[in-house]
C-alpha cells in the first residue's frame, strides 16, 4: 500500500509544471478557468477552460489539458503532452474557402514559432461546420464555426528536471494556445501596455 500511495503522489516535476500553467496571463478577452481534467488518460493531468468574450458576447471557447506520465509514453515521444480544443464563430462565407482548414492549423504553428518553442509529434484536425435554423429557430439564420483540435509534446529541452515550471517551459505553450484562441476568434493583436488577466479558479460566474 505504501508503494501505491507513493505512485499516486504527483511528482515534483508535474507540480512545478502545474504552478507554471496557473501563473500564465493571457489577453483580457480570454477568460481562463481551471476545470476538472480527464481521468485515466494519463497518471497525472490538469486542465484549463477558456471563454473568449468580446463586448459581452462569447465568440470562442477552448480547453487545454496537460498530461504527464513519469514513465514516458511511446506515442507522445516524451512524458508531457498538451491536448487542445478551440472552437470559434466565423463568418458563414468563410466556410466556402478551400484553404480555411490550412489557415486555421497555421494559427497554431505560427503561435509556436512566435513563442520560440519546439514541439514533438504534433497532430490534429480542423473542422469547419455551418448550420441553418428552420421552424421555431429560423431567426437564427446561418451560422458557422471552426474547430481546431491538436495535441503535441513539448520538446525535451524546454521541459527538463530543472525547468518544468520556468517561463521557457510549459508557460510558453499555454501562451501559444492563447494566441490560437485569439486568432480563431478574430481578435486583433493585443495592444502594447495591456495587462493580461490571471487565471480564475473554479467554475464560471
Amino acid at each position: 500500500m505504501g508503494a501505491r500511495r507513493e505512485l499516486d503522489r504527483p511528482p515534483a516535476r508535474f507540480l512545478a509544471a502545474v504552478e507554471a500553467v496557473r501563473a500564465v496571463r493571457l489577453r483580457p478577452e480570454v477568460l481562463l478557468t481551471e476545470v476538472p481534467a480527464p481521468q485515466r488518460v494519463a497518471p497525472f493531468a490538469m486542465a484549463l477552460g477558456a471563454d473568449v468574450v468580446v463586448d459581452g458576447n462569447d465568440v470562442g471557447t477552448g480547453r487545454l489539458v496537460l498530461l504527464h506520465d513519469p514513465g514516458g509514453n511511446h506515442s507522445w515521444h516524451g512524458n508531457f503532452r498538451c491536448v487542445s480544443f478551440v472552437r470559434a464563430d466565423i463568418d458563414p462565407e468563410m466556410v466556402r474557402d478551400p484553404v480555411l482548414s490550412g489557415v486555421a492549423w497555421s494559427w497554431l504553428t505560427e503561435a509556436w514559432q512566435a513563442h520560440e518553442i519546439d514541439v514533438v509529434a504534433p497532430s490534429g484536425t480542423v473542422t469547419v461546420v455551418s448550420s441553418e435554423g428552420f421552424g421555431g429557430i429560423v431567426a437564427d439564420g446561418l451560422t458557422a464555426q471552426v474547430e481546431v483540435r491538436a495535441s503535441w509534446t513539448p520538446a525535451d529541452q524546454a521541459i527538463d528536471d530543472a525547468g518544468a515550471g520556468t517561463r521557457c517551459g510549459l508557460s510558453a505553450h499555454v501562451e501559444a494556445w492563447g494566441d490560437l484562441l485569439g486568432a480563431a476568434s478574430g481578435l486583433p493583436p493585443m495592444p502594447a501596455g495591456v495587462v493580461p488577466l490571471p487565471l480564475r479558479r473554479g467554475g464560471h460566474d
